[in-house]
């Protein structure tokens, strides 16, 4: 009755005949695990200063090394931690909100699809990194106060982290509540969905049972498409100072240390690079993999 699922039995064999997706897919894949495991595998202290400062790519020192005689590779492989997981976690938050979100107001439709969507043009109005900037500097202080009086010490150097996962999440939905509210208007008048209201089942079994998974392809697709937009966000808050704070880094403040040494008398150029193309992997790999999956669960896209 309600079967009519965009993600057909087929799309994975489409996604792998997609030869940039996949590489793609690999390249994350190994981006992802070598940020795991990376500090495992190479014995790099990156809080541990030495006197081997600026010293250009070497055996012993794959990416070279900072100001503080930290090794690059240790930083990166720190910030894509953080990078990673920023642009996860806030994507999942705007998946959360913006699918529901679009789900009711495509529904319910009339006047309260209206009044949704008024809510979501006056928050389109805002400038997004104005209401970021705000928010960080609003509840920063107060959230590291509140982790300190309830005895949780261990995660106010966290606080940071966790304030931007929030923040960057609760501003990248907006896009996908419309594209959901969309689909979901077209979808409510098919066959399945006035069937389902015949026999009397309630409105959030028909959201959850027949509505949703009908949507798990496009939003799947953008949800890849929405994290390489959080993680340029933090990067940009970050490489602006505003974001993630030493001793912790990101590849947005390793670009910004990186910028900061660059100078017409020397140029410590790999404090640049290797930041720069790491974060630019990323994206360009989640971007090509975003575009193949939305061609393969569309067959009408099939070659």
């Amino acid at each position: 009755m309600s079967d009519a699922v965009i993600s057909q039995p087929g799309a994975w064999s489409r996604l792998r005949r997609n030869r940039t997706a996949m590489i793609s897919l690999g390249l994350l894949v190994f981006i992802v695990l070598f940020a795991i495991v990376g500090p495992w595998c190479f014995d790099y202290r990156p809080a541990e200063p030495s006197k081997a400062q600026f010293q250009p790519p070497s055996l012993a020192h794959p990416f070279g090394t900072d100001l503080n005689g930290r090794d690059e590779l240790s930083r990166v492989l720190q910030g894509a931690r953080i990078s990673l997981l920023v642009g996860l976690c806030g994507a999942l938050i705007s998946f959360v909100i913006g699918t529901g979100y679009g789900m009711v107001s495509g529904y319910f439709g009339g006047r309260v699809d209206g009044w949704m969507m008024r809510f979501v043009d006056i928050l389109y109005s805002v400038p997004r990194l104005l209401i970021i900037i705000v928010a960080i500097y609003a509840f920063d202080k107060e959230l590291k106060e509140w982790l300190s009086t309830h005895g949780w010490m261990g995660m106010v150097g966290f606080s940071r982290i966790a304030l931007l996962i929030v923040v960057l999440g609760l501003n990248a939905w907006l896009s996908l509540a419309r594209i959901v509210r969309g689909q979901v208007l077209a979808l409510k008048e098919q066959q399945f969905i006035l069937a389902a209201r015949a026999l009397g089942q309630s409105h959030t079994r028909i959201i959850l049972r027949h509505l949703l998974p009908n949507l798990m392809g496009i939003v799947t697709v953008y949800l890849t498409l929405t994290i390489p937009q959080v993680i340029l966000d933090e990067s940009f808050l970050s490489f602006l100072g505003l974001g993630i704070q030493a001793p912790q880094a990101s590849w947005g403040s390793l670009l910004s240390d990186g910028a900061n040494v660059i100078n017409p008398v020397r140029s410590y150029w790999w404090l640049l690079l290797f930041p720069a193309l790491a974060m630019s992997l990323t994206l360009l790999a989640l971007n090509f993999l975003g575009d193949g999956l939305r061609d393969a669960l569309d067959p009408r896209q099939k070659r």
